[in-house]
């Protein structure tokens, strides 16, 4: 969201074998639109991010950074959904393949 300066809906499927966030569009659809390649990424919190007030994004960020050096910035529903998210992607991220 933080390139185009919008935010979309996602719905997120965490996978470990092979270690991917595959993401749709949650009006339907079984192909994915994307994926995130996980497999020796870094997931932080993010507390303060330039202009999030500015997209009403509450704090709620979490950043995935991939092997690659690819930047994503994630909003959850929730602080709590927010920390499973990361402690699930960090557990996927170190032993997915």
């Amino acid at each position: 969201g933080h390139r185009r300066k919008n935010w979309k809906v996602r719905k997120f499927v965490l996978r470990d074998d092979p270690a991917y966030l595959h993401y749709y569009d949650p009006a339907g659809g079984e192909e994915p639109l994307g994926a995130i390649h996980l497999r020796g990424c870094v997931v932080t919190a993010v507390e303060d991010m330039p202009d999030s007030k500015k997209y009403d994004v509450d704090n709620i960020l979490f950043e995935i950074i991939t092997a690659d050096e690819i930047h994503y910035y994630l909003q959850a529903a929730s602080s709590t959904e927010r920390t499973e998210w990361i402690k699930a992607i960090q557990a996927v991220a170190r032993t997915g393949k």
